[in-house]
């Protein structure tokens, strides 16, 4: 049983409504598409209708009839430009080290629906008394506005401290790491770029 975070990401990729479009393109019933397959009839009505998602070899098996690659189900259209919408309450919250019982900082992706993105924002959560990050390099930049509470920034070794309204851009392929203040939790908005 998927949740409802998950049956939603997978609907946005509207693998059902493609199906039926690539089958009626080649003129073909369900019967005839399950005789190709080897699915059921039954099967591929539930998946066109999105009412159950195929599995990664079911969905091999139907892409290799109308042969197209895996990735025509998970692209955007290329007519329409690219608008990713994340909603509060379907963000999910990740501890940073995974599965840590107490995590230096917990952080949710502001944009994990766009594909091919040119930059990665986050909102970002230094609970009081999380210990500090370890030490870590990426991409080629990082920018950091912090929303509430105090958090210390260490890039190469050197030690800032950023309040209320603060901002820092630095070079994210030297060793950086982040400390939230001690009284308070502190919240940032987080941007790199891949």
């Amino acid at each position: 049983m998927l949740s409802d975070t998950l049956s939603h990401e997978l609907q946005r990729y509207a693998i059902g409504p493609r199906i039926k479009a690539l089958r009626l393109r080649k003129k073909l019933g369900l019967v005839q598409l399950a005789g190709h397959t080897g699915l059921s009839p039954g099967m591929l009505s539930k998946i066109e209708r999105e009412q159950m998602f195929p599995t990664l070899p079911t969905l091999l098996r139907i892409a290799m009839v109308f042969g197209v690659g895996l990735d025509h189900f998970f692209t955007a259209d290329e007519k329409e430009p690219l608008v990713a919408i994340v909603r509060k309450d379907q963000r999910l919250k990740l501890p940073s080290p995974p599965g840590a019982e107490h995590p230096a900082f917990l952080f949710e992706s502001l944009d994990y629906p766009a594909s091919d993105r040119r930059m990665e924002a986050f909102y970002a959560e230094f609970p009081v008394g999380s210990p500090p990050s370890e030490p870590h390099q990426h991409g080629s930049a990082e920018f950091i506005y912090l929303l509430s509470g105090r958090l210390i920034v260490n890039v190469d070794g050197n030690e800032t401290a950023l309040d209320i309204g603060d901002a820092i851009y630095f070079d994210s392929t030297v060793p950086h790491s982040y400390r939230g203040g001690a009284n308070e939790i502190s919240t940032a908005l987080v941007v790199t770029s891949p």
